[in-house]
């Protein structure tokens, strides 16, 4: 796998899209996340890290934790849509704090769709 770039910093590259493979990249690039991770994974999945073919509940766990490792792998990213997020908990105009939300909604989607190995 390559090292995206993101200007100056190297964003390192999405996982095989697994749990295990995903739960070894976030604990090392995104530790921070690995606790909720672990908990959720617990709560949803037991013990499925390495069952084949996963349970009912895996492909939202999936589309959740893909998600959230996918923007917090990349610093810069993260810290624009809780940029964007904290204007529009500021904002006291509906109009405009909509249009922060939806900023952060289309960043968070956009990461989402990170394919494996980029």
């Amino acid at each position: 796998m390559t090292t995206a770039s993101t200007g100056s910093e190297a964003v390192p590259p999405m996982p095989d899209r697994t749990p295990k493979a995903l739960r070894a990249a976030i604990a090392q690039h995104a530790p921070q996340l690995l606790a909720d991770f672990d908990r959720h994974g617990r709560r949803d999945l037991a013990d499925a890290y390495d069952l084949a073919p996963a349970p009912a509940p895996a492909p939202a766990f999936m589309a959740r934790w893909w998600a959230e490792y996918a923007l917090a792998r990349d610093p810069k990213l993260a810290a624009e849509v809780h940029r964007l997020e904290d204007a529009a908990d500021r904002e006291s105009d509906y109009v405009r704090a909509k249009a922060f939300i939806e900023e952060a909604g289309r960043l968070r989607r956009g990461a989402a769709k990170a394919e494996p190995g980029r």
